[in-house]
């Protein structure tokens, strides 16, 4: 390879700006003044249309582009359908008539033109599909001259407008493979404001746009694939840790949406503590996806620990265990007494009064101890200490089993009736909590691009409070960014609302409202997010989409 040397004066620099190294140079020495302005306006519309992201401007700027270098009146671009059996009418625009549509003017209602005919055969008779199945281009001095196309469909616009078609250059689209993605056609060139043929270096023009055209349009549409790609497995993921419990099903679902409610509401406002924040629409595009993504950590909690109904829940209700002791300790009692027999010398109706009594104070002392201990199993009363001190005096009782003293409630069955307050004991509790620190690991390991690079630290933190009293880091306010303290509010918004849960019944919206207000005034929870939200009657819009009506 060869590498040119910019020092050596016998090498002279291409000048974009056209100096006297441009005109010397071997590279530029046969170029006009026009080629170079056509090789400044192509770098251009390169960078245009490597930078466009909006698709429909992008269509408007290729045949926009198109019809300026070859300086035509009209235009339209196809664009091939999904399935690769039509051209889809994208833009079209006739200058002199002040024709646009399509693009940012709003979709063409037109039918499609297929690419094959009710035989079966490719359909040769459309100019458009014609270029599409035959990869070729196609140079028409006069449409009204030529016999080998089907231009009922021109004469008739042209009948309806008083407009005259003529030349026409149709240049199918072509990517790095090769394949066909749509048709650019263009419709009477110009010059000194007389219909003229296209010429041939107009089409070589044309065809290098259109190539050029189609490469930047099918990395468009590869992005927004990949980009559909992803959020689509962010939501099978999401669906998946909700199926994992029937009782929280839709909750991310309904969190993300509520976030981004929350998000444009925020962005709509223009007064109050909160008008000076905007989100961009990458910033939108990543708190969505935080949102998606802030349960993803829950793929690592035990299911028996998310659904824990009662206290004593593992992969069954332990309660029926200790039914079962209470049984055995039961009949142990009664064949113990009946084993004893009764002395000849007493008297024998006496004694088996005091067993049966015995016997029957036993049977009531059990039924209560275990109607007793079935409430506490249901986690939804406050434990006092007389209670606690209770269910201990219940555990020291033992049954004799294979000779071995069993007590009637185990360690950690005592300890799982001992919890004050639902269901879960505080190891119970860590492991719930672990979740939002799994939600930062696993999301930390994806290479996420730079743009959405905030998403491990704003979906792990939506259980963080403002007061520092949230996990798992216990951030205060300043580390707290708005993005997740909206994640945070939408979270536990949805989680008071919900309906039913195994641990306790599902709350009205007034208590809702009442619960939320507490949090703000404790700290836990942002107080101008939560005024909006109020203001905005947010919650109103989604109790009535997402509440039961006896609730709402």
């Amino acid at each position: 390879m060869q590498i040119i040397d910019p020092q050596d004066s016998q090498t002279p620099v291409y000048d974009p700006e056209g100096d006297a190294s441009t005109k010397s140079s071997p590279i530029f020495h046969d170029l006009t003044e026009d080629n170079i302005k056509i090789l400044r306006r192509f770098n251009k519309i390169g960078i245009a249309l490597s930078s466009e992201r909006n698709v429909e401007r992008l269509l408007e700027m290729i045949l926009e582009e198109a019809k300026g270098l070859a300086n035509a009146d009209g235009g339209t671009l196809y664009i091939m359908s999904e399935d690769k059996s039509e051209l889809l009418f994208a833009i079209v625009q006739t200058s002199s008539l002040g024709i646009k549509m399509g693009g940012t003017s709003g979709k063409i209602d037109w039918k499609p033109v297929p690419l094959t005919g009710s035989d079966g055969l490719p359909n040769h008779k459309n100019v458009c599909a014609y270029a599409a199945v035959t990869k070729e281009v196609v140079n028409i001095p006069d449409v009204y001259q030529h016999e080998g196309f089907n231009f009922q469909g021109t004469r008739d616009f042209d009948c309806k407008t008083g407009y005259r078609s003529q030349s026409m250059l149709v240049v199918p689209m072509k990517n790095r493979d090769n394949q066909v993605i749509g048709v650019l056609q263009l419709l009477n060139a110009m010059k000194n404001n007389e219909i003229i043929p296209f010429a041939s270096t107009v089409l070589e023009v044309t065809e290098s746009l259109a190539s050029q055209a189609a490469i930047a349009l099918t990395n468009k549409r590869l992005v927004k694939e990949l980009s559909d790609l992803l959020n689509s497995l962010i939501r099978v993921m999401a669906v998946a840790i909700d199926e994992k419990s029937p009782y929280t099903g839709g909750h991310v679902r309904r969190v993300a949406e509520l976030t981004m409610r929350i998000a444009h509401v925020i962005n709509a406002t223009h007064e109050g503590p909160l008008a000076g924040v905007h989100f961009s629409e990458d910033e939108l595009a990543e708190l969505q996806t935080a949102a998606w993504l802030h349960d993803i950590g829950k793929i690592t909690t035990p299911e028996y620990v998310v659904d824990k109904e009662t206290k004593l829940q593992t992969m069954i209700d332990r309660i029926e265990i200790i039914k079962l002791r209470f049984e055995l300790f039961k009949t142990k009692f009664i064949l113990e007494k009946m084993e004893k027999g009764i002395p000849d010398h007493e008297n024998t109706g006496e004694i088996k009064n005091r067993h049966f009594h015995e016997i029957e104070e036993m049977e009531n002392t059990l039924r209560e101890d275990l109607l007793f201990l079935e409430e506490a199993n249901k986690g939804g009363e406050w434990m006092s200490d007389e209670k606690i001190e209770r269910i201990r005096e219940i555990g020291k009782k033992t049954v004799d089993i294979e000779g071995a003293a069993c007590p009637l409630i185990s360690s950690d069955e005592l300890e799982n009736l001992s919890v004050r307050k639902g269901t879960l004991t505080q190891r119970e509790r860590g492991i719930i909590e672990n979740h939002a620190v799994m939600t930062c690991k696993i999301l930390s390991q994806l290479p996420f691009p730079e743009k959405m690079r905030h998403i491990p630290d704003y979906a792990s933190a939506h259980h963080e409070k403002l007061n520092g009293k949230g996990y798992p880091k216990g951030l205060t306010a300043e580390n707290i960014p708005i993005q997740t303290r909206i994640i945070a509010l939408a979270d536990i918004f949805e989680a008071l609302t919900a309906s039913d849960r195994p641990y306790r019944k599902g709350n009205t919206h007034a208590e809702v409202m009442r619960i939320m207000g507490l949090l703000v005034k404790d700290g836990d929870i942002d107080p101008d997010i939560f005024a909006l939200f109020m203001k905005e009657r947010l919650d109103e819009e989604y109790a009535a989409r997402e509440m039961a009506a006896d609730k709402r």
